[in-house]
């Protein structure tokens, strides 16, 4: 059974930076996806940075790109968001999340297969 556990959410001024982590347990699929998403009030939930585990390609949506990175530990089979240079459109619940087929075509995908309870992200002006 998979587990995502998210870490790290909080409040932070707009331009300073956060750090969120997953935890995953039982997910072993080598060649899978995991990625971050992320549901703001009123708007639908958009994947915002991924990680084809095959290779350790990303893909990083527009509004996110150049300020977040995500990585993976195989270590501790453990997922990261660092987020900088924070806005306050980026206030939002944010999302762990994983899924069996691989590629980086389809990590761009919203169609995940587990999920984790979500962390709560909020910058002030």
């Amino acid at each position: 059974q998979v587990q995502l556990v998210e870490s790290g959410g909080g409040s932070v001024q707009a331009g300073g930076s956060l750090r969120l982590s997953c935890a995953a347990s039982g997910y072993t699929y080598s060649r899978g996806c995991m990625g971050w998403f992320r549901q703001a009030p009123g708007k639908e939930r958009e994947v915002i940075a991924s990680i084809y585990t095959g290779l350790g390609s990303t893909y990083y949506a527009d509004s996110v790109k150049d300020r977040f990175s995500v990585s993976r530990e195989r270590a501790n089979n453990a997922l990261y968001l660092q987020m900088n240079n924070l806005k306050p459109e980026d206030t939002a619940v944010y999302y762990c999340a994983a899924k069996v087929a691989g590629g980086l075509q389809t990590c761009a995908r919203p169609s995940y297969d587990y999920w984790g309870q979500g962390t709560q992200v909020t910058v002030s002006s």
